[in-house]
């Protein structure tokens, strides 16, 4: 069978960054190939040269045969490309059936007018989609998952061989997520090639025909969902390596109530369902970890609890609420985040920025706490008068989680602190850690997708998906029930 779209030997550099690195894959009619990677593994870019979004540095890509690399974005969509965009970006003023129908107009400025079978066709694809019902509102009147109905809509409009469908399930319920499946799936039988990039993984390969893994812009496997999830490979980027246990002690305070309380805690970005009924607790002097791939909901779940985001459901502190509280009146009465995107200020010192952390403090209390954090972190004792921006990755990581430490927080929420870092940093810093662990009463709420380094820490672990708590229980029973079903 030959491919509607061929992929090879695709490249893309922004400056010394190689975002894309010599990508290749073929897609036949009534195939879909699912494109899956941790954040920063380039499958958007992917996406973006295929489409004409980005220029690639190198490779082709063939649309039914015709190379359309470089090609200006609406020459490839005329040869037989639609996109389905991450974020809707209907006209607001106009209305669904509007929309439908401007996506059906023919190019020509000469003939812009819709005739009746035009009109009759975005009916058609309304209907096709969900949106009979909704046909005659305006855009800004819509739930969420119509919105994104929308967009399928006006990408299939014009019949496109190849479509390319980017995170179709972010901000979706369950419920939702399986009527886009079976949208998507509808594609491969009226004979498109579709190209399927999201963070669901499950979704993904319960829908997708193959799966081409990728990770830091490079190809890592290819095959069955099945064969895909099985790879060592794959499951050392999204696991982070094997699973190795600590012994941890048995709580003794399991009568007393937790320290931090959320109950059906959801939060919507817009209309997009980004938290969805959280419910879990952490103990006085407990580590707790939750772990989840990328877009499961971690972050939005930490900026509810800091009061970075409003949230239904009820978030309690110390045995009283958080709702009223402003972020800073959350984080001066304990609860301190150190954020996935680590917030330096870079043309200041280690030191000052560790001085900053701990600006409320008076001095004798600052300067202990100072000489405590050089210890747990020596390199930031050799870099104390070292611009932050200067530092390595892995460095800026620990000055992060230090200047957090500095406020002394009761809470301390750590959101991916490993994203991006080589193992060399990964291995110190698990030992800083298990050190903060053994030598201090801290409680800790982790966020990871490495579930290596977040189980060997952690009494306790939830595991968050597609917005939800699905499991919960001790990293001993993660190991023998979720140790092969997390991806």
């Amino acid at each position: 069978m030959s491919a509607l779209l061929e992929v090879s030997g695709l490249t893309k550099r922004f400056g010394g960054l190689v975002a894309v690195k010599d990508i290749g894959f073929s897609i036949a009619a009534g195939e879909i190939l699912g494109l899956i990677g941790p954040n920063g593994s380039g499958k958007s870019t992917v996406m973006k040269l295929i489409m004409g979004i980005e220029r690639p540095n190198a490779g082709s890509v063939r649309i039914d045969g015709v190379d359309v690399a470089g090609w200006p974005t609406h020459r490839i969509a005329r040869q037989g490309v639609g996109l389905v965009f991450q974020h809707s970006r209907p006209l607001h003023r106009q209305t669904v059936l509007e929309n439908i129908t401007l996506a059906l107009l023919p190019d020509s400025l000469f003939r812009l007018a819709a005739g009746s079978h035009v009109a009759a066709r975005a009916r058609e694809i309304a209907a096709r989609v969900g949106l009979e019902g909704v046909m005659h509102r305006r855009p800004s009147t819509l739930p969420f998952a119509d919105l994104r109905r929308l967009e399928l809509a006006k990408a299939v409009a014009r019949n496109p061989k190849v479509v390319l469908v980017d995170e179709p399930f972010a901000g979706l319920t369950a419920g939702e997520v399986a009527s886009f499946s079976e949208l998507i799936a509808s594609f491969r039988a009226e004979g498109h090639a579709v190209l399927l990039v999201d963070h669901n993984v499950k979704s993904v390969a319960a829908l997708v025909d193959r799966v081409l893994a990728m990770y830091l812009g490079e190809y890592v496997a290819e095959g069955s969902a099945e064969e895909v999830m099985r790879n060592e490979t794959v499951r050392r980027v999204y696991l982070g390596g094997k699973i190795e246990l600590a012994a941890r002690p048995e709580p003794t305070d399991t009568g007393r109530p937790p320290l931090l309380d959320v109950a059906g805690a959801s939060v919507l970005y817009g209309k997009a369902q980004a938290l969805e009924d959280v419910s879990l607790h952490v103990r006085e002097g407990e580590f707790v970890s939750v772990v989840g791939l990328n877009g499961a909901g971690k972050t939005t779940l930490f900026n509810a609890i800091s009061g970075l985001v409003p949230h239904a459901g009820e978030i309690r502190f110390a045995g009283e609420s958080l709702r009223g509280r402003s972020a800073a009146q959350i984080a001066r009465g304990g609860i301190v985040q150190c954020p996935e995107s680590r917030e330096l200020f870079g043309g200041m010192s280690v030191q000052d920025n560790l001085e900053l952390g701990g600006q409320h403090q008076p001095a004798p209390v600052r300067e202990r706490q100072l000489a405590w954090l050089y210890e747990l972190f020596p390199i930031l004792k050799a870099r104390a008068r070292q611009a932050s921006r200067t530092l390595s990755g892995g460095e800026q990581q620990m000055l992060a989680i230090a200047r957090a430490l500095m406020m002394q927080p009761r809470l301390l929420i750590l959101d991916e602190p490993t994203l991006g870092l080589a193992p060399v940093i990964l291995e110190q810093l698990s030992k800083a850690m298990e050190l903060l662990r053994q030598t201090t009463d801290i409680t800790v709420l982790l966020g990871e997708q490495n579930v290596t380094f977040a189980l060997p820490h952690a009494d306790r672990v939830y595991v968050l998906e597609h917005a939800r708590i699905v499991w919960e229980g001790t990293p001993t029973r993660f190991e023998a029930e979720m140790g092969t079903g997390y991806l």
